[in-house]
């Protein structure tokens, strides 16, 4: 079988060249806004776009319940059983709390059973360590307020103890995280939500909210902890200016202890995704086209973030299906920020355990095809109606990564190739394996280039056909395979 570097064939609907034109126009002049210049243009921290690959944490009282409309998130528990306008979702989950908890058990009643007493902080660094990951971020705040560090803002807002030191575990969950992973090679960093859903502050009066907890809180915990990765989330209610954005920008980027490493996300204003901040974001989609910025999908393993009881093993994607997700994001310029849900008593659960384990043996043997690379044109060749689609914030797309790279639909196209490259290297990665060559349409190699099987021993042979770089396979016995799910092949001089 002779394998080839296909395009990606996904269909879409397309924006009309009009309607294009005017959404661009307005997001230009987004840009140009005086306020969001200089910090707009500060480039985004090389250790990050080198790093690749990140490990997602949400934890927190929802992690009690665990429980979710199954393609729900779990972490949304208090606002689907409060909230009416959630149809289905709050039925679902109205159902099941009063039947389990009681109609007078409230969500802060879930804090008492935050125990966490088999969290151990250096299990967990060392986990995300052997996982290949380069850098996580743990919810140090989600939309219920409910703060895991000792955070006086909150207590003072919410009108009684609301921190994990003061209630439910009695730990400064932050604070030993961050030593703990600070004391290996992976990157610490924090997510942290800009509102609350029922905080009586943010209820009353926004601009007070922010005053007196969001700016205190922001700068708390950045001079505490030192977080690298700093990922805001729940900007959609309100413009920029009312969150102050700029402002605490500026004094992050300027004063506060990490100024010169800190890496920021998109999500400081509303509808200003991919326009302001830093690295753009998707979330459940398939990334960006290309590496013209810098940006990150996340998604978890299944379908919530939180961990979810009512998910079952078919939900899971496999840890083949997550590598080929690592290995096709990257190729096309972006991160992987991959999500684990701990369990409420401190555990990271074992298949989720296990995924992070597999992916991680893959990259011991193919981490040079992903830390520190860019990408190749070959990798970045979508149709303009899907860069459409996802250029103008429609981040949900639809991502079956199997079919794209190994088992696609009757009449579709499968991405045979994945390339990545770096200074005096380009890596070619197949999901399978190819019989007798691999010929690489397009790939002129240089005299003198050498061709070889990363995880194995030998050189390969190789010849130049045309425009077309043909490579001899080697024989390996399935068996002793150097590793599972993809493999890498390395040419050492490229002319692209």
């Amino acid at each position: 079988m002779r394998l080839l570097a296909l395009a990606v064939l996904l269909s879409a609907l397309p924006l009309s060249a009009q309607q294009s034109k005017s959404v661009d126009t307005e997001i230009e002049k987004k840009r140009r806004d005086p306020e969001w210049q200089e910090i707009n243009a500060r480039p985004t921290p090389k250790w990050w776009t080198d790093a690749k690959f990140g490990i997602f944490i949400h934890w927190g009282p929802y992690s009690v319940p665990a429980f979710s409309h199954v393609g729900r998130y779990s972490e949304w528990y208090w606002m689907d059983l409060v909230n009416p306008k959630r149809g289905k979702v709050h039925r679902t989950v109205k159902k099941f709390h009063n039947e389990t908890y009681g109609e007078k058990f409230t969500y802060p009643d879930f804090v008492p059973q935050f125990t966490c007493e088999f969290f151990d902080p250096k299990q967990w660094a060392e986990t995300f360590e052997n996982s290949g990951a380069k850098y996580v971020v743990l919810t140090a705040k989600h939309h219920d307020g409910y703060c895991l560090w000792p955070s006086k803002e909150a207590n003072k807002s919410w009108g009684r103890p609301w921190n994990s030191v003061e209630t439910g575990p009695g730990r400064d969950l932050v604070g030993e995280l961050t030593e703990a992973v600070n004391k290996t090679s992976v990157t610490m960093g924090l997510y942290f939500s800009i509102y609350e859903w029922f905080n009586p502050l943010y209820l009353a009066k926004p601009e007070l909210f922010v005053d007196r907890v969001l700016v205190p809180q922001f700068k708390d915990i950045v001079k505490k902890y030192g977080p690298k990765v700093i990922f805001v989330d729940g900007e959609w209610d309100h413009s920029y200016k009312t969150w102050r954005s700029p402002e605490i920008l500026t004094w992050l980027f300027n004063e506060s202890p990490v100024k010169d490493d800190v890496v920021i996300n998109d999500r400081w204003g509303k509808g200003d995704r991919h326009i302001h901040g830093g690295y753009y974001t998707t979330e459940y989609g398939a990334g960006l086209p290309d590496a013209s910025k810098p940006w990150e999908e996340n998604r978890g393993m299944a379908h919530s973030f939180g961990y979810s009881r009512t998910e079952r093993f078919k939900d899971y994607n496999s840890s083949e299906a997550l590598t080929y997700m690592l290995i096709d994001i990257v190729s096309r310029g972006g991160n992987f920020l991959l999500d684990i849900g701990p369990t409420a008593d401190g555990r990271i659960p074992p298949l989720m355990e296990e995924r992070l384990s597999d992916i991680g043996e893959w990259l011991k043997v193919n981490g040079e095809a992903i830390y520190h690379t860019t990408t190749h044109s070959q990798s970045c060749q979508w149709t303009e109606g899907k860069v459409q689609e996802l250029k103008h914030g429609n981040y949900r797309v639809k991502y079956d990564v199997n079919k794209l790279l190994k088992n696609p639909d009757t009449g579709m196209a499968r991405k045979e190739v994945l390339f990545t490259r770096k200074k005096g290297a380009l890596y070619a990665i197949c999901p399978v394996f190819p019989d007798d060559q691999l010929i690489l349409k397009g790939i002129t190699a240089a005299e003198g280039a050498k061709v070889s099987f990363l995880g194995g021993e030998q050189e390969l042979k190789w010849n130049q056909n045309g425009n077309d770089l043909v490579i001899e396979m080697p024989k390996v016995n399935p068996s002793r395979m150097p590793c599972k799910y993809a493999y890498t092949f390395k040419v050492s001089a490229v002319q692209e």
